[in-house]
């Protein structure tokens, strides 16, 4: 799991690490993201023949990502008094938007058919059960909360260690958000012996979408060249795992 990480960290930020000009370190973490998903379900010529057409539309708000920086002038356990300074940076806000794009589809069990929809993810299947929509749905907004598997990578930086009260830290990097995907079921009328049922899936979020995470400093206030760790933060302020050492600042 660690090589893994370790890969998917440095393709997120390669782009960046061929334009600097020191050793910055990745770090990087792998955790549960929650996201809200609202899909939009209109459909129109309802009486057609094979089928109606259905459209697809809404926006999926991310449940956010953080770090939180901790810088000490010494190692815990020493005779000597640590000094610790923490500050929060917000890496993807809360509530993010990604919108879901307007797609059409063309049914396929006769006119004014049942619908249903069900979400799933591309890898590990259905996500929730069918959820029945209708018929003749014009607008319905169905409003639903996942976890999505997420992958962030940072690149870290530091100038000025030895100034006080601390150093400039620096990162910047990059996501990689897990697929969603919607399943319209279409039948000429509820689950019998002679039922005739048509399908479909929809890419609601493609696996593998990137959000960019800006570069952006960060003040420590720690005296000269302190040791830095930081810890991911879910976008609630919640920890993700364990602090990483990424050990003294002259040397990140």
């Amino acid at each position: 799991m660690k090589t893994v990480l370790r890969a998917v960290t440095a393709s997120l930020v390669g782009a960046v690490l061929i334009t600097t000009t020191h050793a910055d370190q990745q770090v990087g973490v792998q955790y549960n993201m929650p996201v809200h998903v609202a899909t939009k379900v209109t459909e129109t010529g309802c009486q057609n023949n094979p089928g109606p057409n259905i459209t697809l539309s809404g926006e999926i708000g991310l449940g956010g990502l953080g770090v939180q920086l901790i810088f000490r002038n010494n190692v815990k356990g020493t005779h000597e008094t640590v000094v610790t300074f923490q500050t929060n940076v917000v890496l993807v806000p809360l509530g993010t938007k990604i919108t879901i794009p307007k797609q059409p589809v063309l049914g396929g069990v006769g006119g004014n058919p049942h619908i249903w929809l069900q979400f799933c993810d591309p890898s590990k299947g259905n996500l929730t059960e069918e959820i029945y929509l209708g018929r003749c749905v014009q607008g319905l907004v169905l409003e639903n909360d996942f976890l999505n598997d997420t992958t962030a990578g940072l690149l870290v930086g530091s100038s000025g260690c030895e100034n006080n009260p601390g150093p400039k830290i620096t990162f910047s990097g990059g996501g990689s958000l897990s697929g969603l995907d919607a399943k319209l079921i279409l039948r000429n009328n509820f689950k019998g012996t002679h039922t005739a049922e048509w399908q479909t899936t929809v890419t609601l979020l493609p696996d593998g979408t990137a959000v960019t995470i800006p570069k952006q400093p960060v003040q420590g206030g720690s005296g000269g060249n302190p040791l830095i760790w930081i810890q991911f933060l879910q976008g609630n302020g919640n920890p993700i795992g364990e602090p990483q050492f990424l050990g003294r600042c002259n040397k990140i």
